[in-house]
This record gives structure tokens, sequence and C-alpha cells, in this order.
């Protein structure tokens, strides 16, 4: 058995053998119940994997879903083009975030086969947006991974975290009008800054956070464990497993495994 320590990719892990619980019975949940979501979870819990996996259902990737529960759920007529945002790659570090926002917004406009415009009033993010609909004549999925990282990274530079934290505003405070040209927008992050200052605009936001539908969307449960890794638990102890690892829960009933750290550990 293949474990995806580290990889986020749903497509890598589909095409070459690695193990994937199956979340998309959660998923196909959230994401025909509304259309602005945030999902905020500690690093390393799967975050950037949910959105690939996201990304590639409403590109159409049957392919990639087959026997899982979304196969026989899910309209793979209708696909949309899809803007992923990975702010773990934009180079901030070393230039000026606006200039990062820019470059790193532009393999995604390559990807999808338009060209960005650049100027002092342009939002880079709002061109991306209407540029992709205009080609595709569909709605847009923005998923967005780590939006907070510029700003996290930033903690103990309160000026520069302020600083970058005014212009993610600037970038986000374009998504409430774009809903005519936004069929899904799902952010996640660390930190739950989600109502405050940055997306103070976007009042239709849906905070999942605490939501029953994501009380197990990431990490894996006791029952997911004993169905997919039975010779795996065998040969452990358990009751160790159990202290060591299950201590995550959003409602301080349903508790789950971080899935990084309980790969390793069966592995």
């Amino acid at each position: 058995m293949k474990y995806p320590v580290g990889i986020q990719d749903f497509s890598k892990i589909r095409k070459e053998g690695y193990v994937y619980v199956d979340k998309t019975q959660y998923i196909h949940r959230i994401v025909t119940g509304g259309a602005y979501f945030f999902l905020s979870r500690p690093r390393r819990f799967g975050k950037s994997l949910l959105l690939s996996v996201i990304k590639e259902l409403y590109s159409g990737s049957r392919e990639l879903f087959e026997g899982l529960w979304v196969e026989d759920h899910w309209d793979w007529e209708q696909q949309n083009p899809v803007i992923h945002i990975k702010f773990a790659s934009f180079k901030y570090k070393d230039n000026p975030l606006k200039e990062a926002i820019q470059s790193g917004l532009q393999p995604e406009a390559e990807r999808l086969g338009v060209k960005l415009r650049e100027g002092p009033f342009i939002n880079p993010l709002e061109d991306l947006i209407h540029q992709a609909y205009k080609k595709y004549q569909r709605k847009v999925v923005l998923l967005i991974d780590e939006y907070d990282k510029p700003i996290i990274d930033y903690l103990g530079e309160p000026e520069q975290a302020e600083a970058n934290r005014d212009t993610l505003k600037g970038l986000y405070s374009i998504i409430k009008d774009s809903g005519p040209y936004l069929e899904l927008a799902f952010i996640t992050g660390v930190s739950a800054f989600s109502k405050v200052s940055i997306f103070s605009d976007l009042n239709n936001l849906e905070n999942i956070t605490f939501s029953p539908y994501a009380y197990t969307l990431l990490g894996l449960t006791e029952e997911e464990l004993e169905h997919y890794f039975p010779e795996q638990l065998a040969a452990v102890d358990v009751e160790k497993m159990k202290t060591w690892y299950n201590g995550y829960s959003w409602d301080g009933e349903h508790k789950v495994y971080n899935p990084r750290y309980q790969f390793l550990y069966c592995g």
C-alpha cells in the first residue's frame, strides 16, 4: 500500500496508485449546498488535497473518480474553468506582495489560455475571473489555498503583516461583485480572519469550519482507519496511536486523526 505522505495532487494520488480515503460524499454535500465557502484547519491536515479534489471534480476528470462515491452522483457533462490559487507557491518573500500576486497568477492564466492585463487600477484576480468566464462561457470555480499565508508568515513583523493584510483585502474585495461569473468560491487557511477585515465585504461567505458537514471532511475517523487499514492497525498499538494522534475535534464529539502523521504511523 502506497501512502500519499506530503502529496497534495489528487491526480497524482489516483494515477500512481496511492491510497485515497474517499471523502467525496462530504465534498459533494458541501459544494452542492452553496457557493461561497471558507474552511480553517491546521497545517498538514489535507486542505490542499481537498481543493485539488474539487478542482478535478469541476474539471470533469471522471477517470480519477472511478470507484469513488461521487462518480455516480455528479453531472460530468458540466465542466467549469477552475482558478486554483496556491499562496505557498507565491514568491512574496522576495518581492512586494502585489508583484508576487501578479506573477503567481500568471501560470493559471497560461493554463486557462488567457493573458492578464497590467496596470495600477487592474485587480489581477478580477481580470482572470472575467477573462476565464469570457473564454469558456461558463461560470468559474475559484479555489484559494492558504489565503492567509502572507500574513501568518509575518506575524513577527506587525507592519509587514498589516500591509499584506491590506493588499489581500484589496485582492479579495472583488469576489463579492464577481457573483455572476462564479460557480463556486472555496477558500482555505490556518487562521479564521475570514470575517475580520479581509473578507468583511463578502457577507455571503459561509464559514464551515465548525459546520457539521465539515467535522470529518478532513482528517481520518476511527471508522475510516478500520475500513481502509485493517492490516496496518493489527500491527500497531491502537491505544497508543489514539493517544498520540486522535485529539482533533471541531464539535467536541467527532474525533479525527491528523492524516499526515497517521500515514507515517501506519507506514
